[in-house]
């Protein structure tokens, strides 16, 4: 059983932009993080990128953290651009979530993306709607509990 841990939760007020690191948040079922300028009924509840793909733009000279990239859970030690649609993963020690998609389409570049030329969320960040809401913390465990269907 893969597993990894949240580095970060993070929210933003608006979309478009970066968001900020709380302490923790509250997943709400089928809506998405408490807060969340992402958040409500559709497919696209949550996202999250893996700290690995974060590295990534550290490496070609970019000074990046959490949330930067306007992903709603920083995340280590889970391979997600590898994980299969329908994928479930154990968020903390209640919230559950579905993967919904892998990646997406930029239809506006981003700041980062005009600062180097690239940006890792369209290809390698995740997104999932929430199937059982709780709250998540910094360094919760984050469980895959069951394949894609």
């Amino acid at each position: 059983m893969e597993q990894g841990r949240i580095l970060a939760v993070c929210i933003s007020e608006r979309k478009g932009e970066r968001k900020k690191a709380i302490d923790r948040g509250l997943l709400i079922e089928n809506f998405g993080l408490q807060g969340d300028a992402h958040a409500g009924d559709w497919h696209r509840q949550i996202s999250l990128l893996g700290d690995e793909s974060v590295d990534k733009m550290r490496a070609a000279g970019l000074d990046v953290g959490a949330g930067d990239f306007a992903e709603n859970l920083t995340i280590v030690g889970i391979n997600l651009p590898a994980l299969p649609i329908g994928t479930h993963l154990q968020v903390g020690s209640v919230a559950l979530l579905e993967v919904t998609q892998i990646g997406k389409e930029c239809h506006q570049h981003c700041a980062i993306y005009h600062q180097v030329g690239d940006c890792v969320m369209p290809r390698e960040g995740i997104f999932a709607r929430v199937l059982r809401g709780g709250l998540v913390s910094k360094d919760d465990a984050v469980i895959v509990v069951e394949s894609g269907v």
